[in-house]
Formats: C-alpha cells, structure tokens, sequence
C-alpha cells in the first residue's frame, strides 16, 4: 500500500512540476479541445529539426523560442503583431540563410570574411519603402538591377578570393603547358588544349551530339589520378557526349578519330577553373589519356 501511495505522490508532484515550469496547461473539455491538443503535440515531433536546424536556436534559450511561439501564435489575429512577427521571421531566414548561404557560396570554410548584415537590411528596407537613392557604381538600382548586379559581383569577388587561395595551382598549370608545349609530338587545339597522338584512329571523327564509348584515365600534373575507366567501371568503356562533358575533354573527342587514343592536357579554365571537382582542386590543369572505341549503339 505505502508503494502505491509513494507512487501516487511521485505522478503528482511530476504533474505539479509540470504545470509550474512555464508549460501551459491545456483544458480538454471537448472533441475540438482534445484534436486541438493533439495537433499542437504532434507538430512538435520535429521541432528540434527547426529549432536548431532551420532557425539556429541556441539550446539555451529553448523556453525564449517557446515563448515566442506561443505568443506569436496567440496573436495571430493582432494585425500589428503578426505584421512584428512576421519580420522577425524574414529578418532572421535573411541573417542566417541568405547571409550565411552566400558567405559559403563566397569564401567556403573561411569564417574570417562576412557580409554586412546591416546593410543587408538597408537594401531591402529601401526596397520595400521604395526608397532606392544610393547609387552603385554610379547608377541608381532597381530591385531587378540589384539582383543582377549582385549575382556578377558575387561572381567577381569568389573568383579573386578562390585566386588568392588556389592561386599557385594556377601558376603551376600554366608553367607546365608552356613546358609542355615545347615538347616533341605536342599539338594544340582551340582554347589550349594540348595534345599527343599515341594511337591514330581512322574511323569517323564524333561531333558535339555523338554518343561515343571512350576509356579514360584522368590525372592532375603531380600525376595523381583522380578518375579513370578502370576504376569506376572495371575497365570497360562508358557513353558520353561530348557536348555534357568539360570543354576540354569536349575539344578532344570532337577532334579524335575513332580508334585514336591521345594524351590531352586540358588548362584550368576549359576544365573546372575556380570549382572544386571531387579530388581536383580549383585552378587545376588537368591530363587525360584517352581511348574514343566507337560509337554507342
């Protein structure tokens, strides 16, 4: 008997503990109330995924976010309010996803350089209130204007912050292809990639469109192979056009008779340029033996 008083006592004081920690109490009188109630525990399976992982939530501050749930959601119907909200929401995807997303996109894993989020806001609060009177480069800028002028600016500053930190792989492909090219056998084609000829063909030479069966091996100039037929496909040939593959492996299928096998030496900017690629690093010249066997029936 006394356990299951001890037992008893214990649920109440767990419930009381309950009720006291900030947790409201809900009052299920009926159906609705009771469908209310499971609706709202259902919905917070997943909350740990949207707390930490969409909105970044410090764990510390779990009963913060609560309250800015329950508050936002017992004011829905306060047009002020839910306009204040619904700010904030915009305001933190623009700090944590744009924001954050870009500096990625920009800088990779350098947590040194950011973006200002101030100015972030000013842009878009001028937007909004269509207030745009600060010139860029001159100009005034439309919302469109904007979007556009970013996206190259963005471009511009990724490719002179992946300069500076690839810049020597650079420098080291372009010495090896002047190198190269002073050797005996070595042809170039259009846009600089180089050549070699160690099997002719005399089949038909492939155009853009071709589906054509090639054996390959790929290398970077410290000899590393970073990809290869015998390695991903047991040694057989696998179908490409040549139009969905880098421009330099492009420059050379569409110039191989079939039959030939040529050792081409592809510069980084009709490879993967300022893109890291699996194994193959920014700025990388790359070299590949290749076999064209035929076309793919």
């Amino acid at each position: 008997m006394k356990h299951v008083i001890m037992a008893a006592a214990l649920a109440a004081t767990a419930l009381l503990s309950a009720c006291n920690d900030g947790t409201p109490k809900a009052n299920l009188k009926t159906d609705l109330d009771t469908l209310s109630y499971e609706m709202g525990l259902a919905s917070s399976a997943n909350f740990e995924s949207v707390m930490y992982g969409q909105f970044g939530v410090d764990s510390a501050y779990v009963d913060e976010f609560l309250k800015g749930v329950r508050d936002g959601a017992l004011t829905a119907d306060d047009k002020k309010k839910a306009a204040y909200y619904a700010g904030i929401q915009i305001g933190q995807q623009i700090s944590q996803q744009m924001v954050r997303g870009t500096e990625m996109q920009i800088f990779g894993d350098d947590s040194t350089k950011h973006l200002s989020v101030k100015n972030v806001v000013a842009g878009f609060i001028s937007g909004v209130k269509g207030k745009t009177a600060v010139k860029v480069d001159g100009k005034v800028l439309t919302p469109q204007m904007a979007f556009e002028s970013a996206t190259t600016r963005m471009e511009s500053i990724r490719a002179k912050t992946m300069e500076q930190k690839y810049g020597a792989n650079k420098e080291a492909g372009e010495k090896f292809l002047a190198e190269n090219a002073k050797k005996p056998g070595i042809k170039t084609l259009q846009g600089g990639v180089q050549y070699k000829v160690i099997t002719e063909g005399s089949g038909e030479i492939p155009s853009d469109t071709s589906l054509v069966l090639v054996r390959y091996e790929g290398r970077l100039i410290n000899d590393s192979i970073f990809d290869s037929t015998d390695k991903n496909n047991g040694g057989k040939p696998v179908e490409m056009m040549p139009v969905r593959s880098i421009k330099g492996f492009a420059a050379a299928l569409t110039h191989m008779p079939i039959g030939s096998t040529w050792e081409v030496y592809i510069p980084a900017d009709m490879a993967y340029g300022d893109r890291e690629a699996g194994d193959i690093p920014p700025y990388s010249t790359l070299i590949f033996k290749i076999t064209l066997d035929g076309f793919a029936k």
